[in-house]
């Protein structure tokens, strides 16, 4: 009989933490308890599970006496107060905002490419759920990088509303409906209009003119594949789509490596799905992602403009595999690996 745990999801009346709960019963996790917990405000709301209505509880610093593992989607200024105060009562926090990743006593996770980092969470008792955008990233890159060595990334990410939150899909929904009939639209999440329009602005900028979301890939990227040495340059995009985020990627290897054999090595990838025939007009698309926790690679093709250069479009569902899945995998591992021994 394997062990069971007690679990509790702190945001998890959120659009990622309602994704969490859902993956949570979807993959079977082996939960004795689930506590779920958010602000005041959402607190007494219910919430099923396993055919369960859970009472929502108020997020405070006794709700993880007796929780074995939290799973934290609930913004950075949160895990910043509570999960230190989690892991004091025992509890390993896998967390899914911005508070740890960059920590160096904090290992970064995604389970397809670096699982081993996990052992690290006996640091402080917390594991990072790396940015969207970089998770779909890594799980198609590590295998190049591991055969042939990666020099330099060059990303430019098409990003769905949905990242920003329930408000920003909202915003994207009405703003549309109010040009369909010819009306103002209404803007109050993104400082301009989402609607039929791309936004070069993800997040605040930086003093070096990069927004904070395209520096996440670079420092993120480079601590989940162990290499610093990796050139890597961003320019991150919202786009006017409610779920998955779109990729287009160009990689200088340090080996020369062709298209077929990125192919080929990719098609037995852990997470991995290629979806590549231009003849067929096959190729990842943001409506083929979302729901699936696949990252779905195509458009492999080599860059002529250089020596060993691949390009390549990576499509991943950003609350699933870019946020829920990502923390419900890192858990099983912590679960399954460390904690019932």
């Amino acid at each position: 009989m394997r062990k069971e745990f007690n679990v509790a999801v702190a945001g998890a009346t959120g659009a990622v933490g309602n994704q969490m709960v859902a993956c949570l019963e979807e993959r079977n996790f082996p939960v004795k308890n689930l506590r779920l917990l958010a602000t005041a405000r959402s607190a007494g709301r219910k919430m099923r599970f396993r055919g369960e209505e859970i009472v929502v509880e108020e997020l405070t610093e006794l709700s993880f006496k007796g929780v074995d593992i939290g799973i934290f989607s609930a913004g950075a200024a949160t895990s910043q107060k509570f999960a230190p105060v989690a892991a004091q009562n025992g509890c390993v926090v896998v967390d899914n905002s911005s508070a740890w990743r960059m920590d160096v006593d904090v290992p970064l996770v995604v389970p397809e490419v670096n699982p081993h980092a996990i052992a690290g969470y006996t640091n402080k008792g917390i594991i990072a759920n790396p940015n969207c955008s970089t998770i779909q990233l890594v799980v198609a890159l590590a295998p190049i990088h591991k055969k042939v060595g990666i020099k330099r990334i060059v990303i430019s990410t098409y990003q769905a509303v949905s990242g920003t939150g329930k408000k920003a899909i909202d915003e994207l929904y009405y703003q549309t409906r109010a040009i369909l009939n010819f009306l103002e639209p209404e803007k109050k999440v993104y400082p301009h209009r989402i609607a039929f329009n791309c936004l070069p602005h993800i997040d605040v900028f930086l003093e070096n003119g990069y927004t904070k979301e395209e520096m996440k890939l670079v420092y993120e990227t480079r601590k989940i594949l162990e290499d610093d040495s990796i050139g890597i340059t961003a320019t991150a995009v919202r786009v006017p789509v409610f779920f998955s985020h779109s990729e287009s990627v160009n990689i200088e290897t340090h080996q020369p490596i062709s298209p077929a054999e990125v192919r080929s090595m990719l098609t037995t990838a852990p997470g991995v799905k290629v979806v590549d025939d231009c003849q067929q007009n096959l190729y990842p698309m943001a409506i083929d992602a979302a729901g699936k926790d696949d990252t779905l690679v195509g458009r492999i093709r080599a860059d002529e403009s250089i020596a060993n250069g691949i390009n390549m479009w990576v499509v991943a569902d950003n609350i699933r595999k870019g946020a829920a899945s990502n923390a419900v995998q890192i858990a099983e591992i912590l679960a399954r690996d460390y904690l019932s021994k």
